[in-house]
């Protein structure tokens, strides 16, 4: 697996995360033979977040993975925090009692990342800062980030928080790719050049902050899986014969084409299917050309100004 640098931390990650918001629905022998195979895939870099399954995922993983020293040492863990049932809170309080909760349910002494899950409307950033340098000095978390946050939510954190922003966790994938499209159609009287979300792409480049897409494979929001779907039928065949082209399948077709991107992202795939967990490793080592990167784009409905 083909490594990277996440942010400007020191650590050196594999370009695909693996998600595990839904390890919940594998049995004991299903969960230890996954994490073992991302493992041999290279693939050690594990996001997981205190509201998955309630808490339950972290747990499943822990056992999966059969977590001791000696295994902490070759992972690397990221978890997230912040949401609430009703409500998003990232109060100090809330923050603290999150991290303890997982690192118990993970079984190990520290995350190597938290990120703050949602934006929380009613956010006190010192508060953040507070808990930021607790965390920090006790050595329970290393490095810190953000999810679905955009350019100016980060920078009013910012002004308080000490530590750097490693990465920011947004929705992105080949059908759901605005923060790309307004970028190709500036100036343009069209749907495809609104600005959602305050050039986050290229803010995130100009400050080496990480942006891992979830998400890579479906369209709308958790409406289905566009690989396969009739609703995509140019996608679809412009991205088989690509596939078949590198001789993999159209699931690494995909992957590859979120890493061909020059922001350098790492894309957190959420398969618990074995196979199409290599399948998307298998990404690392196929780097489409320019035309290839496009035809895939305009197939999906972009239209280039």
């Amino acid at each position: 697996m083909r490594t990277m640098k996440l942010g400007t931390s020191t650590l050196e990650v594999p370009v695909v995360a693996v998600g595990c918001m839904r390890i919940q629905s594998l049995n004991k022998a299903e969960a230890e033979r996954f994490v073992q195979t991302a493992l041999e895939e290279g693939a050690n870099f594990f996001d997981h977040a205190d509201i998955y399954g309630g808490g339950a995922c972290e747990e499943i993983f822990a056992e999966a993975i059969h977590m001791n020293d000696d295994v902490r040492e070759k992972v690397i863990l990221q978890s997230k925090c912040g949401i609430r049932k009703g409500m998003f809170d990232f109060s100090k309080e809330h923050i603290l009692e999150a991290v303890n909760g997982s690192l118990k349910r993970l079984k190990t002494d520290y995350l190597d990342v938290l990120l703050l899950h949602r934006p929380d409307a009613l956010v006190e950033p010192e508060e953040v800062a507070e808990a930021f340098d607790i965390l920090e000095s006790s050595g329970k978390v290393r490095y810190f980030g953000v999810s679905n946050q955009k350019p100016m939510q980060i920078e009013l954190l910012k002004r308080w928080v000490q530590q750097p922003i490693v990465a920011n966790q947004l929705q992105l994938s080949i059908t759901n790719a605005t923060m790309i499209s307004n970028g190709i159609n500036v100036n343009m009287e069209n749907d495809a050049a609104v600005d959602r979300d305050g050039s986050v792409l290229d803010y995130c480049r100009l400050h080496d902050i990480t942006i891992q897409p979830w998400a890579p494979f479906q369209y709308g929001f958790f409406e289905g899986v566009f690989l396969g779907n009739d609703k995509f039928p140019e996608l679809n065949q412009k991205i088989d014969e690509i596939a078949k082209k590198y001789d993999v399948s159209n699931t690494t077709i995909a992957i590859a084409w979120l890493l061909r991107h020059p922001a350098k992202m790492q894309p957190v795939i959420g398969t618990m299917n074995i196979q199409r967990l290599r399948d998307c490793c298998k990404a690392s080592d196929i780097y489409l050309t320019r035309e290839e990167w496009y035809e895939i784009y305009r197939a999906a409905g972009n239209v280039l100004p």
